[in-house]
């Protein structure tokens, strides 16, 4: 399956090209092929209808299709033609979902993205999700309960990185014209905006960068601080008239590296309005409790931001996709030449092969929905971390 000699109608992704011939292939995972071991409870019922009856959303995922054999990852990342598991992303009892794919593949090249990389593999996913049933753009709110009215999948389009706007402030608009209605502003190094997490000095937001904060709240732009440093991130919340989003990560006082947020950040965050959504990819929200990286420490996160920041500020953004996501981060560290992209420090943690429960999109939200119902949350308390308090922070921001 999803080999490069495969017929036209055994992939999903842009039906209308050949592949291997209008575009160069490479042979894909199987998206059913990974599972967990994790059960999400023994109350179907009821973890059925809450995904069923309530709107859903992932806060950040890649729904895409990661290579079968990971010696092709420099070819997929050169590659602007993305496959979607459509059928699978269908069964995830997912309304909508932010799929920032763009900007972030950029960070695993030597050179970066640039404008016109993002423009074109935007164009191309656009493209490709308007040959596709059962699944819209969604652009507004209204789009989002729209697709779950009518049992469709909405994607959300994002970007992790403002960089390749780089002095820009106009394509902000060309940006939100197209599609784009969440931006990061910064990805683990820094840009014209402001610092990432990798810096070792934190300069915090720029003076370009306030500016594009200002014309991200005036167009009705999400504004994404999940990647930059502690003090460009506060830098954002104070200076954003609007709320703003840590779309995926977690919480520094659980496991101690830079990835995660300080609870001052996460303060901040909520006291303005905004929502965290807590990151599942592998090797990130480790927690003393659970050094082997699982659905537990994942919850583990969950829980202390709800602490700190109340239930109504905390969702879920899981940062999976299909595929081997341990070994992909290998091979991305490999084509970068660093080993300590993912790098949890000198802490004593122990690597996986799968974050068990959260392996990818299809399964995440039912595991997380039967988690909580397994540990005594209310039906209003989970349907609010599983896209209510999304829900309410986009009605807030977008235009």
């Amino acid at each position: 399956m999803y080999s490069p000699a495969a017929k036209p109608d055994d992939y999903e992704s842009f039906p209308y090209l050949r592949r291997g011939v209008d575009f160069p292939a490479v042979e894909l995972s199987d998206p059913a092929a990974r599972r967990s071991r994790f059960t999400a409870g023994s109350d179907d019922d009821r973890i059925d209808h809450l995904l069923a009856d309530n709107v859903t959303i992932s806060f950040h995922d890649h729904p895409q299709l990661l290579p079968a054999d990971f010696a092709d990852t420099p070819a997929f990342l050169r590659a602007k033609h993305e496959f979607t598991a459509f059928a699978e992303l269908r069964r995830a009892g997912l309304t909508a979902v932010f799929d920032n794919w763009f900007g972030v593949i950029g960070s695993t090249r030597r050179t970066g993205w640039k404008w016109d990389d993002l423009i074109t593999t935007l164009g191309l996913r656009l493209a490709d999700l308007a040959h596709q049933d059962g699944v819209v753009v969604a652009r507004t709110v209204g789009d989002i309960l729209g697709a779950q009215r009518d049992g469709n999948v909405a994607f959300v389009m994002g970007t992790e990185s403002a960089g390749m706007i780089e002095n820009e402030l106009d394509r902000i608009d060309v940006l939100y014209g197209l599609g784009i209605r969440q931006m990061g502003l910064v990805y683990a190094e820094a840009n014209t905006l402001g610092s990432g997490q990798k810096e070792q000095r934190d300069g915090g937001l720029t003076v370009f960068g306030r500016r594009a904060v200002e014309r991200m709240n005036a167009v009705g732009m999400l504004i994404d601080v999940s990647h930059a440093s502690d003090r460009t991130s506060l830098d954002a919340i104070e200076a954003s008239a609007k709320p703003v989003a840590i779309t995926h990560a977690g919480a520094r006082a659980v496991w101690p590296i830079a990835r995660m947020k300080p609870d001052e950040v996460l303060k901040a965050c909520a006291e303005r309005g905004g929502v965290l959504g807590i990151e599942a990819a592998p090797h990130t929200t480790v927690s003393y409790d659970h050094r082997a990286q699982s659905i537990e420490s994942v919850m583990d996160h969950f829980t202390h931001a709800v602490e700190v920041m109340g239930i109504e500020h905390v969702a879920f953004g899981p940062d999976t996709l299909y595929g081997d996501h341990a070994a992909f981060q290998k091979a991305i560290s490999d084509v970068i030449g660093s080993s300590t992209v993912f790098d949890a420090g000198d802490l004593e943690w122990e690597r996986v092969s799968h974050v068990d429960g959260l392996e990818n999109p299809t399964e995440n939200f039912r595991n997380i929905a039967g988690w909580l119902v397994e540990h005594g949350y209310r039906d209003e308390e989970i349907t609010a971390v599983l896209g209510g308090n999304i829900l309410r922070l986009l009605g807030e921001v977008w235009r």
